[in-house]
């Protein structure tokens, strides 16, 4: 990872993505770990994190999580999921957080000299080159480990720097492994995604299942 102290960084946390991504690679996030590591390695502005709600189910898996971290260091960009039905008459769910977190990263670029995007959805590339252009460094943190890979080969080329998540497992990773969905949102872990994304899951091509 190639950071400078007086580096202003700023983080954008694809919930759903980064969450599959280390469950690919077989461990869990301890997210005041994860904040804590990025803020050693220059002056922290913010870290966003982006994740649709279920807002009509009695109980949400993620909503343990979603009030944790407000409460500690992350700003929370959330919205209600879209039901529909398919060509096939399934029901499905969708959630895409894209277009939030393309806008919050686009306002802060000026602001900034370091963004680190945790997503490897390959929509971001012409995100990414657009900070480039404003003169910002851009980090990538996703997997190439995975089977399949998990960033898209056009994202990780496109940034400053890419950052694989399996080599920074030893820093972020929850002590035990992985728990049920109910501890892990009681304790700062993003859950299983519970529904369909029209996109692609897992190939980096867009956002995966939302929780």
């Amino acid at each position: 990872m190639i950071f400078y102290k007086e580096e202003r960084i700023a983080m954008f946390i694809d919930g759903a993505n980064l969450y599959a991504a280390a469950r690919s690679l077989g461990f869990d996030i301890d997210y005041r770990r994860l904040l804590e590591v990025f803020a050693q390695r220059g002056r922290l502005i913010r870290a966003f994190y982006y994740t649709a709600l279920v807002e009509d189910q009695e109980y949400s898996p993620i909503r343990p999580l979603v009030d944790w971290l407000d409460y500690n260091g992350y700003c929370m960009v959330t919205k209600p999921t879209k039901e529909y039905t398919d060509a096939f008459g399934r029901r499905k769910i969708k959630g895409n957080m894209d277009i939030e977190l393309a806008i919050d990263v686009l306002e802060m670029a000026d602001k900034v000299d370091h963004i680190i995007v945790f997503s490897g959805d390959g929509d971001f590339r012409r995100l990414v080159e657009a900070c480039q252009r404003k003169g910002v460094r851009v980090s990538v943190v996703s997997t190439m480990r995975s089977s399949p890979p998990m960033v898209a080969d056009e994202l990780r080329r496109q940034a400053d720097n890419f950052i694989e998540l399996s080599e920074l497992s030893q820093l972020i990773a929850r002590a035990g492994g992985p728990r049920q969905q109910s501890q892990e949102a009681a304790r700062g872990a993003e859950p299983s995604p519970l529904l369909d994304d029209e996109d692609e899951e897992g190939t980096g091509t867009g956002s995966s299942a939302v929780a």
